[in-house]
C-alpha cells in the first residue's frame, strides 16, 4: 500500500500527516479560514515537501468539522471521510503508545472517547474549549490571538483571580492541599493583572476538561487519561493537567505533537470498519 494522509481539518486549521507502512512520515499544520482551502492547500504542502507524485499516495483520509465541506476526490486521490470519534480514540493511542485510554480532544470544544484495540466509544462532550479560552480573553482581556495569550498567561499570579482551599478554612482536608481552587474567579481583586485574568481563564478552562475528563476514566474503569488536540500547546494549561495526577492518582499523558493526534487516527482508520462510531458522522 501507498502513502495514506490523514486530514484533520478544523475552523481555521488542518493538520496533515502521512503514514507509510504504518510509520509516521511527517506531521504539518496549514492555516486558512476556508475549509475546502485549507484541505487542497495542506494536501499540495505535502506533496510538494516530499516530493511526491500524485500516484504515491493511496488515500486520503478526512476528519474534522471541515470535512462535511469537501465532495469528491482531492487532487484525483481517492477521499474518504472517517468519524471524527474513532480518528480520536485511534490517534490518542498511536502517539501514547497505550492500548487502552481515555482520550480527550480539546480543540474548540471537548470531545471525551473510551479507546482500546477493540474499538473506540463516545463517552461524553463539553462546549468548555479553545473556543470558551479565546471567547473569554477577546471580551476580559482584548487578546484574541491564541499564542499573545499562552505567553501572556505565563506570567500570571492565580493568587490575585481564584479562590484556594486556603483562603476560605484553616483546617486541612484529606485530599486536596490548600492550592486547590475551591472557586473560579473567586477572588478577583483591583490588582488582577492581565497576565492574571489570563491564568485564570487557564485555570477555569483546563480544570473543567480535566474534571469531566477523570470523571469519564473513574466511569469506565480505566487509570489513564491521554490529552490531545490545539490546547496542550499552552505550558500552564499543561501543568494545571499534570496536577489532577496527584489529585486523583490518575496517570495524565500529553504525548508530544498531541495536536496532530486526530489528523494521525484519520490516516489510521483507513482499511477499518468503522461500524457503530458511523451513527456520530
Amino acid at each position: 500500500m501507498g502513502i495514506i494522509v490523514g486530514l484533520d481539518i478544523g475552523g481555521s486549521t488542518t493538520k496533515i500527516v502521512g503514514l507509510r507502512d504504518g510509520v509516521l512520515m511527517s506531521r504539518e499544520l496549514v492555516h486558512a479560514s476556508d475549509p475546502i482551502a485549507s484541505a487542497f492547500g495542506a494536501l499540495g504542502k505535502f506533496i510538494s515537501q516530499h516530493q511526491l507524485s500524485l500516484d504515491a499516495i493511496s488515500h486520503v483520509m478526512v476528519t474534522g468539522v471541515g470535512a462535511s465541506y469537501l465532495r469528491g476526490d482531492l487532487l484525483g486521490i481517492p477521499t474518504q471521510r472517517t468519524p471524527e470519534f474513532e480518528a480520536i480514540g485511534l490517534g490518542g493511542l498511536y502517539i501514547s503508545g497505550l492500548s487502552e485510554a481515555v482520550v480527550v480532544s480539546m480543540g474548540t470544544g471537548t470531545a471525551i472517547v473510551q479507546a482500546n484495540t477493540q474499538g473506540v466509544k463516545h463517552l461524553i462532550g463539553s462546549g468548555v474549549g479553545g473556543g470558551t479560552l479565546i471567547g473569554l480573553s477577546s471580551r476580559m482581556i482584548n487578546i484574541r490571538d491564541f499564542q499573545t495569550f499562552a505567553d501572556v498567561a505565563e506570567n500570571g499570579d492565580l493568587h490575585n483571580v481564584d479562590l484556594s482551599i486556603g483562603d476560605i478554612t484553616r483546617d486541612e482536608i484529606a485530599g486536596l492541599s490548600a492550592d486547590t481552587t475551591a472557586s473560579n474567579f473567586g477572588k478577583v481583586t483591583d490588582m488582577a493583572t492581565q497576565a492574571d485574568i489570563a491564568l485564570g481563564i487557564v485555570n477555569l478552562v483546563y480544570q473543567s476538561v480535566g474534571t469531566s475528563a477523570v470523571l469519564a476514566a473513574r466511569l469506565s474503569n480505566i487509570p489513564r487519561i491521554v490529552f490531545t488536540g490545539n490546547l496542550t500547546l499552552v505550558g500552564q494549561g499543561k501543568k494545571v493537567l499534570d496536577a489532577f495526577a496527584g489529585l486523583y492518582d490518575i496517570e495524565i499523558v500529553v504525548p508530544d505533537g498531541a495536536e496532530f493526534a486526530t489528523a494521525i487516527g484519520a490516516a489510521l482508520c483507513c482499511g477499518r470498519a468503522t461500524g457503530a462510531a458511523d451513527e456520530y458522522i
